[in-house]
């Protein structure tokens, strides 16, 4: 089932963005200074997700401002990418979180070796406003 957004992606754009995990999320400090992290994340449920921990610089950052973008790419060699900017929405419990944490836990080891409840390790959602792709090649 394709993701209904407000910014649609292509088919190619959308198969990229699920093949791949990992990627690197820019929030934006109080300062105004950008904060780039390398995270992994999901494309699933109309946005693209991230497990972030509480204390941490991107989750202060996102409680301030909820501008950020995700770059993923499939390195310099391959000179294939897509880049998401957008709104962060947090979520530490409900539906959606359970949704979106059984998906991490069936995705990624780590998230299995040391798992976690609602309320312990919240959620982003990005939400697309803008996206930028290069080396798509369509179907």
């Amino acid at each position: 089932m394709r993701m209904r957004l407000a910014v649609e992606f292509s088919r190619v754009e959308e198969r990229f963005l699920k093949e791949n995990d990992v990627g690197r999320l820019a929030t934006v400090s109080p300062d105004g200074i950008p904060h780039i992290v390398l995270v992994c994340y999901i494309c699933s449920s109309g946005g693209l997700w991230v497990a972030i921990d509480y204390g941490t610089r991107k989750y202060r950052n996102i409680l301030a401002n909820d501008k950020v973008a995700l770059l993923v790419d499939a390195g310099y060699d391959s000179n294939r990418g897509v880049v998401v900017q957008g709104r962060a929405r947090i979520f530490e419990r409900g539906a959606e979180f359970r949704e979106i944490y059984s998906a991490f836990h069936k995705r990624f080891a780590w998230v299995r070796a040391e798992p976690w409840k609602e309320g312990e390790v919240p959620f982003i959602k990005i939400e697309p406003i803008r996206k930028a792709s290069w080396g798509m090649k369509p179907e």
